[in-house]
């Protein structure tokens, strides 16, 4: 009973020991600067890019009134539609009662330009634009909508609406597993955003672990740390550092994307189409969190190994064209998400994480499949960690030197446990 009171306590020491490093470096990463940088200047970014549009858009779509003559009738007693988007700029509409007042109205700068529909413009839907620079596209789409909600004047309101919305149409697959429309297309280019923002995110935060296990090799920081934790508990709290610091960062900028959707609905109609399925996301975070953790591995076991933070900068490229290749085959993952290139992605631990993301817009891929790639995820990412503690005791102590590929693959150096 004693040996094993002791065990325990043993164990909960070593654990309480993991936890400590794990609360450092996460400390140590997120508090600095560059981190709050690197967190804030994509949402910032984002928000800067929809300034840029919205002056843009103000700036090309004036507000100058645009008019009409009416010979036909139709707008006798014409009603106002209701307006599509709370940031498109209204532009007055006015009447003219023969074409000569329009066209002096134009010359004097009064008009962006004036419709002429003609008698006849119920069977001919045919109207006469006029003017002397081209009207804004903005001018021209909210005539069209005033034109509509005229000759949809005094339908049924489900009509109204029919008409209004337009054709969705439906592609669904042969066995009826998989359908989209083209109100989908944000969930489309969901796996794509998904896909990009893991890549941002794991190389921002993995080089924050890279380059402090290089720093710290070369301060000699490393002496007084193992006097008090072993090295497996550095690496592995290290490792689960920075992974959190990768995880505070996703979850921070999905949350600015779901707070700007929310606001955005109020005043961008197509927004409200935008609906994400709770269990793509489940899925993309249980392929993305093992090859967070595989990813975050091999840069720890770059920087156990290299005596400079260039030189590991050099090796992490192998680690980061993998990652990327999906994105170079995404025709062929788009156009057959279910063949073998795709397939072959997905089970490849290195490209599995964006190949999969990328298929699961597109199809709904296999549990058969899923299954396979996690575990081999998951088994690659425990073997990861377990080559980073082996590069971490032979390199921790081996000042100007590096750790070749020999020695970390090869029979354990002497005095190695």
């Amino acid at each position: 009973m004693k040996s094993s009171f002791g065990w325990c306590r043993e164990r909960q020491g070593q654990l309480s020991k993991f936890w400590r490093v794990v609360a450092y470096e996460y400390q140590r990463h997120v508090l600095r600067r560059r981190f709050l940088f690197a967190l804030l200047s994509v949402p910032a970014l984002v928000v800067v890019m929809a300034l840029v549009v919205l002056l843009i858009d103000r700036a090309e779509n004036k507000n100058t009134p645009i008019g009409y003559v009416d010979h036909s009738g139709l707008l006798a007693q014409a009603v106002e539609p209701p307006q599509s988007s709370s940031f498109e700029r209204p532009v007055p509409i006015i009447q003219f009662e023969s074409e000569a007042q329009a066209k002096e109205s134009l010359q004097a700068g009064k008009l962006q330009a004036y419709y002429v529909l003609p008698s006849d413009y119920l069977q001919t839907s045919q109207a006469e634009l006029i003017f002397i620079q081209p009207p804004s596209s903005s001018a021209q789409a909210q005539f069209r909508n005033f034109i509509r909600a005229n000759l949809l004047k005094g339908q049924p309101q489900a009509i109204v609406e029919r008409i209004t919305e337009g054709n969705d149409v439906v592609v669904r697959t042969a066995d009826g597993s998989r359908q989209m429309s083209q109100k989908d297309w944000f969930n489309i280019l969901t796996p794509f955003i998904a896909g990009l923002v893991f890549v941002m995110a794991i190389f921002t935060t993995s080089g924050y672990l890279m380059q402090a296990m290089v720093e710290e090799k070369e301060n000699r920081t490393m002496e007084i740390l193992l006097t008090s934790v072993s090295p497996l508990q550095m690496m592995s709290g290290k490792i689960v550092g920075i992974v959190g610091v990768g995880l505070t960062q996703l979850l921070a900028w999905i949350g600015f994307a779901i707070g700007g959707v929310m606001v955005g609905r109020n005043y961008v109609t197509w927004l409200n189409a935008v609906q994400i399925a709770p269990s793509a996301l489940v899925t993309m975070a249980a392929v993305m969190l093992p090859g967070f953790l595989l990813i975050a591995a091999l840069m720890a076991t770059v920087g156990a190994t290299v005596t400079e933070a260039r030189e590991g900068q050099q090796v992490t490229g192998l680690i980061t064209l993998p990652v990327m290749l999906p994105y170079w085959f995404s025709y062929l993952i788009i156009s057959n998400p279910n063949g073998p290139m795709a397939v072959a992605l997905s089970y490849f631990p290195l490209t599995a994480p964006v190949a999969l993301s990328l298929r699961m817009g597109f199809t709904q891929v296999p549990l058969g499949e899923l299954l396979p790639s996690l575990v081999s995820l998951t088994a690659f990412a425990l073997g990861a960690l377990w080559l980073a503690g082996r590069a971490f005791r032979l390199g921790m102590l081996r000042y100007g030197q590096r750790v070749t590929l020999r020695e970390l693959f090869g029979q354990p150096a002497a005095g190695e446990h």
